[in-house]
C-alpha cells in the first residue's frame, strides 16, 4: 500500500504514545503466527499463553484483540548489557503472560515496586510477548556483525514510501498482545522500565482491533475500510506452509533457526476521501464484496479467487489493480507472507483536518527480501489502493526462536 489521493506529500505529524489510548493495523503486502494453537478463549482474564516453547509465542498463536507494539534503541556499547537486558526480559515475560507481577514483590518502603500494579487483578488475558532484533544490534558496538542474517539486510525505499524516521526503525522491538488494552500496556511499560540505562523506547504503536486471523477456528475481522482482511492468511494449522514461508532454517545462522522475520509498517488511511467513494468502486478496488467478503464472481468469503473471470463486458471480473490481484500469490512467484496486523487510530490530524488512523501491518516469513520485499513492491506500483493510503513507518527485527520452560533467554543463541 502506498500513497493516497488526498496528496499526502511532506511529512505527517504524529502524536507519539506512551500512555493508554488506541492504535494498530491495515494491510501492505497483501492486507496480511510464534506457537499457542488454541481456539479463542471463553474467558479471556483467566486465560494464558506460555511463554516458552519451540518459536516465540505472539506468531502463530490465534492473533488477540490488543495491541502494544515498542522499538528501542540501545544506549549501551557493551555486550554484556545487551544480553543482561535479554535475559532480565525473558525473566519477567515468564511472570506476565502468567497475570502475574514482572518481578518479585517489593513491600521496602523506600525503593521503587518491582511492578508498576496497574494489571493487578486482571489476569493473563492471552498475553503474550515477543521480541525481536533489530539491524543495529551487529553494528560494531557488540562485536555480533559476524552474526548478522543476510535477510536483516535493511528494507530498501519502495514505491510511495512517506516514512518519517521518528516512528520507523529500532535496535530491539517488543511486541505485546493480550485481550485486555491495559494488560498489553502494563508489559510494554513494565518491559521499559528494566531496560533502564541500556535502552530507551524509540517509538510505539497501539492498536485496538486485529485486522487478520491467525487461529484456524477465528473468524475473519474487518479493517477500518469495512472489508474483511486476511481470508487467506497462513494459520497456525499449515504445518506446510509455516515451514515453507515463516519459520528460518537453514538459509541464515544457526542461531536463528526456528526464528523468524518481522516487518512492521503503519499505513494511513485516508478515510475521508475512502467514504466519499462509492460502493461498486471501493468493492472492485478490494476485489471482494463488502458485505460478505467474497470474491467479486464469487458467493462467500472463501470462495477461490478466480484471476481469469471475465465480466459481461469481456474484461477481468477482478480488475488487473485490484489488491486482491496485485496480493495474490500467483501474482507474486507463490510467495506467501503470515499476516497480523491492528487497526489504530492516533488522533486528529490538525493539518488536514482528517483521522489519523488506518493499519499498523505487521508480517512474519523466513526472508523479508523474497517474501515483503517483491510483494510490496508489486503493490506499491500496480494496487488501486494506494490512492487511499500512505506508509508512514517502518520497521525489520530479527525474530529469534523460542526458549525453554525452566531456563535460557530469548537471543541466547546469538552469544
Amino acid at each position: 500500500m502506498t500513497s493516497s489521493d488526498d496528496s499526502p506529500h511532506g511529512r505527517i505529524t504524529r502524536r507519539r504514545l506512551l500512555g493508554a489510548g488506541a492504535a494498530g493495523g491495515l494491510v501492505v503486502a497483501g492486507f496480511a503466527g510464534g506457537r499457542a494453537t488454541a481456539s479463542e478463549p471463553t474467558d479471556p482474564e483467566q486465560s494464558s499463553v506460555p511463554f516458552h516453547g519451540t518459536h516465540q509465542a505472539g506468531i502463530t498463536t490465534p492473533a488477540q484483540n490488543r495491541l502494544h507494539f515498542a522499538a528501542f534503541d540501545l544506549t549501551t556499547d557493551r555486550r554484556s548489557d545487551l544480553q543482561g537486558l535479554l535475559q532480565e526480559w525473558t525473566e519477567a515475560s515468564r511472570l506476565m503472560v502468567q497475570g502475574k507481577p514482572a518481578g518479585p514483590d517489593n513491600s521496602e518502603p523506600l525503593l521503587p515496586p518491582d511492578d508498576t500494579g496497574e494489571a493487578v487483578g486482571l489476569g493473563p488475558a492471552s498475553l503474550t510477548i515477543t521480541f525481536g532484533l533489530g539491524p543495529g544490534v551487529f553494528d560494531r558496538r557488540f562485536g555480533l556483525a559476524a552474526k548478522r542474517p543476510d535477510q536483516l539486510e535493511p528494507l530498501p525505499a519502495l514505491p510511495g514510501d512517506e516514512l518519517d524516521q521518528s516512528i520507523s526503525g529500532g535496535d530491539l522491538c517488543i511486541q505485546a498482545c493480550a485481550d485486555d488494552p491495559q494488560v498489553a500496556f502494563h508489559a510494554v511499560r513494565n518491559l521499559t522500565k528494566i531496560a533502564q540505562g541500556r535502552a530507551v523506547m524509540r517509538w510505539c504503536q497501539l492498536g485496538f482491533g486485529r485486522t487478520a486471523k491467525t487461529g484456524a477456528d477465528q473468524e475473519t475481522p474487518r479493517n477500518l475500510m469495512g472489508f474483511k482482511d486476511g481470508t487467506n492468511n497462513i494459520l497456525n494449522d499449515d504445518r506446510g506452509s509455516l515451514d515453507d514461508f515463516v519459520w528460518a532454517g537453514g538459509e541464515g545462522p544457526d542461531w536463528m533457526n526456528g526464528g523468524s522475520y518481522l516487518v512492521a509498517r503503519r499505513i494511513r488511511m485516508m478515510i475521508e476521501p475512502w467514504d466519499r467513494t462509492f460502493l461498486q468502486e471501493q468493492e472492485e478496488v478490494f476485489g471482494r464484496t463488502k458485505s460478505s467478503g467474497a470474491p467479486l464472481g464469487g458467493e462467500s468469503e472463501n470462495d477461490p479467487v478466480d484471476l481469469q473471470a471475465q465480466g459481461p463486458d469481456g474484461r477481468p471480473l477482478i480488475r488487473v489493480d485490484a489488491h486482491i490481484r496485485q496480493a495474490a500469490p500467483a501474482m507474486n512467484g507463490g510467495q506467501k507472507i503470515l499476516r497480523r496486523g491492528y487497526s489504530f487510530t492516533d488522533g486528529f490530524d490538525t493539518v488536514r483536518g482528517q483521522l489519523d488512523a488506518g493499519l499498523f501491518f505487521i508480517c512474519f516469513q523466513r526472508d523479508p527480501h523474497k517474501q515483503f520485499v517483491p510483494i510490496q513492491q508489486r503493490l506499491g506500483q500496480n494496487d488501486s489502493l494506494n490512492e487511499y493510503i500512505v506508509h508512514t513507518g517502518s520497521a525489520l527485527f530479527a525474530i529469534p526462536p523460542g526458549v525453554g520452560e525452566k531456563n535460557g533467554y530469548v537471543g541466547q543463541g546469538l552469544f
